[in-house]
């Protein structure tokens, strides 16, 4: 149920050492130029995983038979971190159709939160496969609420859950909360620690602020 890219010697890697480099990820370019490298090699390994079919295609001198992808995928991503990873992946699979959602924490003053959402868009997932990604899998909250309001008029016939660094903890939540029948979770790297307020370590901060700029605190 769990692929953890991280795991095996690649290219990969180097990727997510930048991303967590607190040397490097003073550059909002770079960070997210990585994370939407990321996207993209996560989105390839996938794809690997989906349907196909052998195509005639005509070239110049003859037919090359040639399988092609038959799945129709819905990329979906939480607003804002996701925006890169979620292009990444539009690189891989470029006729995907898109769903964007807005969610956050909404701070209480004893330092507890609640996850909010405030909008989404998204197209008919009535049979296709649902790629729902969020840079980063703390508790595993936001991404299972997420997924809940996807898929509250139809659902998908699969779904893949894409993190780009994931907390133990998050991952023990999925693992409780979905089935392997109704979905597949694919990381870059598995952090045991999660602190107080929600925060993976070492993991890499927070990913919207590297991407972005720091947001003013409300």
């Amino acid at each position: 149920m769990v692929h953890n890219l991280g795991e095996a010697n690649s290219i990969f890697n180097q990727y997510m050492a930048e991303i967590r480099d607190i040397h490097i990820q003073g550059d909002m370019l770079r960070f997210r130029r990585n994370l939407e490298r990321i996207g993209a090699l996560l989105a390839y390994e996938i794809s690997k995983d989906l349907d196909y079919k052998i195509t005639d295609v005509q070239t110049p001198l003859g037919v090359a038979k040639v399988p092609t992808l038959q799945s129709n995928i819905v990329l979906a991503t939480i607003l804002r971190a996701g925006v890169p990873f979620h292009q990444g992946m539009l690189n891989i699979f470029d006729k995907a159709e898109s769903a964007f959602i807005s969610a956050y924490r909404k701070h209480n003053k004893d330092g507890s939160f609640k996850i909010k959402l405030e909008y989404m868009a998204k197209p008919d997932l009535k049979d296709k496969i649902l790629i729902l990604s969020d840079p980063m899998l703390a508790t595993g909250a936001s991404m299972h609420l997420t997924y809940q309001a996807i898929i509250e008029e139809e659902k998908p016939r699969f779904t893949y859950l894409v993190s780009a660094i994931a907390s133990s903890e998050g991952i023990e939540y999925m693992k409780k909360h979905f089935s392997k029948s109704e979905v597949s979770i694919w990381v870059g790297a598995i952090d045991d620690e999660l602190t107080a307020q929600a925060y993976i370590v070492p993991g890499l901060g927070d990913a919207g602020d590297l991407a972005y700029g720091r947001k003013e605190d409300k």
